[in-house]
């Protein structure tokens, strides 16, 4: 019987095999920072869809060793960005733990009268981030990253609240993301953002499940009309 690397047919050589590891091991030495971040930002997602507190501990020391990484290789607007997110982070963590959203169960929707307000935020928000691009940094897509960072900060305000529409922001955003990937070379992380596409996808779906059975017990739990205290005959 033949063995692999010893003549069988199709078998990859000992040395291949040796070197193409080497090759691997050598590319996430390089690219660490870029695949911790995008498999902790991976399983963020996958825990908030679950609708665990978890996430948010886990973002927070994602953020801090992006700012730790930023502020030693003197990113120090991408640093400041990463201190938002946690700031972000602190608040929802917050929400969840102590806030009406603390119950697993517990989905809302923004109320229509908040939209322009958030609306009004997003555009002041990509203002802001599109001025710290252009004066600190040589980004080759300053508005329209500077308008998908800011629109992924209300979207993770709205996650924070535990509204659903957050999910929609989210898709949006990521899409935005993956064409910028797309459009900067960058396949494995345009790739990537199209599987936080699908893994919002899910979560959607299943936030609308979860909403609609609590609304089905809400609606059970009423009392029917023949419970209703009938008035006193009057004589």
């Amino acid at each position: 019987m033949l063995r692999a690397g010893a003549g069988a047919p199709g078998a990859i050589p000992r040395a291949a095999r040796v070197l193409y590891a080497r090759r691997v091991i050598d590319w996430l030495s390089a690219h660490w920072t870029e695949v911790l971040g995008f498999a902790t930002g991976a399983l963020c997602v996958v825990l908030a869809g679950l609708r665990n507190v978890w996430t948010y501990p886990l973002g927070i020391a994602n953020n801090l060793v992006f700012i730790a990484l930023f502020g030693a290789t003197g990113l120090y607007a991408a640093a400041v960005l990463q201190l938002v997110y946690l700031g972000f982070g602190v608040h929802g963590w917050v929400h969840w733990v102590r806030g009406v959203e603390r119950d697993r169960g517990y989905i809302s929707r923004t109320p229509v009268r908040q939209w322009p307000w958030l609306i009004g935020a997003g555009v002041v928000g990509t203002a802001a981030v599109w001025w710290v691009l252009t004066a600190f940094t040589d980004s080759q897509f300053a508005l329209a990253d500077a308008a998908t960072t800011s629109a992924s900060l209300v979207a993770q305000y709205l996650l924070n609240r535990k509204r659903i529409e957050n999910w929609l922001v989210w898709i949006a955003v990521d899409i935005a993301f993956a064409a910028l990937a797309f459009a900067a070379g960058l396949w494995i992380t345009a790739t990537l953002y199209l599987l936080f596409i699908g893994i919002c996808a899910v979560s959607w779906r299943a936030w609308r499940k979860t909403e609609g059975i609590a609304a089905l017990r809400s609606d059970s739990s009423e009392p029917s009309d023949s419970s209703e205290p009938s008035e006193p005959v009057r004589v």
